[in-house]
C-alpha cells in the first residue's frame, strides 16, 4: 500500500524545465496558531520553519488550459531564503531549488454542492531545502 503522504524526489528541471522567476518569499502561516505571536508553519518531521516562494513558470504552455502560470514552492529552512540577484535589472531573478520533493493531493475546491459535477483534480505540493540561482543559463543549455 502506498501512503497518502508519499514524497517523490525529482530534479528541479522536471518541475520547471523552462525555468521560473521568483516573485517573492513569505513565511507560511500555521492557521491553528494564528494570533499567538509566532504563527509560522513548521515542518512536522524536522520542526524547521516553512517559507513559501511564489514563482512564475516560464513555460509558454503554462496556464494554457485555464490554470495559472504562478505556483509556490515550500522551502523548509531555519532562515528565510533570499532570492539571487537578477541577471536582468528590473526583472525578477530566475531561480532553482535543491532537494525537490513532490507530494500528490486531491484538490477538491471545484466540487460545489450536492449533485453538481465534481471537478476535483490531482494537485502537487512542491517542497525543497534551498533556493539558488541556476547553475547554467538557459541560453547556454539550448
Amino acid at each position: 500500500m502506498i501512503p497518502n503522504s508519499i514524497k517523490v524526489p525529482v530534479p528541479w528541471d522536471y518541475v520547471a524545465p523552462h525555468g521560473a522567476l521568483c516573485l517573492g518569499v513569505e513565511p507560511a502561516t500555521d492557521f491553528d496558531k494564528r494570533g499567538q505571536g509566532d504563527d509560522q508553519l513548521r515542518d512536522k518531521e524536522t520542526g524547521e520553519r516553512i517559507w513559501l516562494v511564489r514563482l512564475l513558470d516560464l513555460d509558454p504552455e503554462a496556464g494554457k488550459f485555464g490554470g495559472s502560470k504562478e505556483f509556490k514552492v515550500k522551502v523548509v529552512a531555519p532562515h528565510q531564503p533570499v532570492p539571487p540577484t537578477s541577471a536582468v535589472p528590473g526583472y525578477p531573478p530566475i531561480v532553482q531549488f535543491d532537494d525537490v520533493m513532490l507530494t500528490p493531493y486531491v484538490d477538491s475546491q471545484k466540487c460545489k454542492g450536492v449533485g453538481a459535477k465534481c471537478r476535483a483534480r490531482l494537485g502537487w505540493s512542491i517542497r525543497a531545502s534551498a533556493m539558488s540561482a541556476p547553475q547554467t543559463s538557459r541560453a547556454q543549455a539550448a
